[in-house]
């Protein structure tokens, strides 16, 4: 599963209107993280521009990269100079017309270990991005990183116990879920602290289903909607839970943060021992659970 202990760093970070702004933040961000022992750093889900979902228009995919592209090349760099690995989450430009939410694995030596697509695409008020990307077609993947063995899915994920099952499976001592998740203002009160909990709650379950550790990275600031939209918040609240699903570290809702944690694979060990949860599952009854619905 994994080589050793080693330290993650989170990054929650506001987004400017500018792609070349935020990437230097963000690069910042990253070796500041890696000064501070950090050996894999992940920022947020389409950390180079405002969260562009908000509203459906075609000049956005002016926004997407290529691979290699702005963000794999500066990475690479940036991961070969700090030696730290990075989960890398852009707008990915596959083809002419053909788009996904994507996210890098750059390991500490520069190289580029893989790509995983986001497999569930919501099309919710001011979360339109079934305009915009393709659902992944690479299935959930674990990815071998110089500190240990890592998955990611992104946001929209973390709602599906079966992708972070799957990805467990396959080895992964933490799961990271780059995000872009808040409230619409009129949502936070009454109702915003219940979803906050439940986003907390889902992905707190996959770490004890699964013994894992799971990191959620979200970005934090308001970004406006178009004229006559409310526009979004953004709840920050990045966190780190051990595979006992216990949060041990926790980013506030209000503010940039770069929070560190450390995954220790003789904690997995010891839930998994004491909670057999893995172990214990019943893989020869569960037929059905690909289909659709059991009528």
């Amino acid at each position: 599963m994994s080589k050793g202990k080693f330290q993650v760093g989170l990054v929650q970070m506001a987004m400017s209107p500018d792609p070349r702004e935020n990437e230097a933040r963000a690069v910042s961000r990253v070796e500041e993280a890696a000064r501070r022992g950090a050996q894999v750093v992940c920022l947020p889900e389409l950390y180079r521009s405002h969260y562009f979902c908000q509203r459906e228009d075609h000049a956005f995919f002016d926004l997407a990269e290529d691979v290699p592209g702005p963000s794999s090349r500066r990475f690479q760099e940036v991961a070969r100079r700090a030696g730290v690995s990075i989960v890398v989450p852009i707008f990915e430009r596959r083809a002419p017309g053909l788009y996904h939410n994507s996210a890098l694995l750059v390991d500490s030596d520069g190289s580029l270990r893989g790509v995983y697509r986001k497999m569930h695409i919501p099309d919710d008020p001011a979360f339109y991005e079934k305009f915009y990307f393709t659902p992944g077609d690479l299935g959930f993947r674990a990815f071998d990183l110089a500190a240990g063995r890592v998955g990611t899915l992104i946001c929209w994920d973390q709602w599906y116990p079966e992708g972070a099952r799957l990805t467990a499976l396959q080895g992964a001592a933490i799961l990271f879920y780059p995000t872009a998740i808040g409230w619409h203002p009129a949502e936070k009160e009454p109702s915003g602290a219940a979803q906050l909990d439940s986003w907390r709650t889902i992905q707190r379950s996959h770490a004890i289903a699964n013994g894992v550790y799971v990191a959620a990275v979200n970005r934090i600031g308001f970004e406006p909607g178009e004229a006559g939209q409310a526009g979004l918040e953004f709840w920050g609240s990045s966190f780190l839970c051990d595979p006992f699903g216990q949060v041990v570290a926790e980013g506030p809702v209000d503010r940039e943060e770069i929070l560190l944690g450390e995954v220790d694979p003789s904690r997995i060990e010891d839930v998994r021992r004491h909670w057999p949860f893995l172990r214990d599952r019943r893989v020869d009854a569960y037929s059905g659970i690909e289909k659709r619905f059991i009528d």
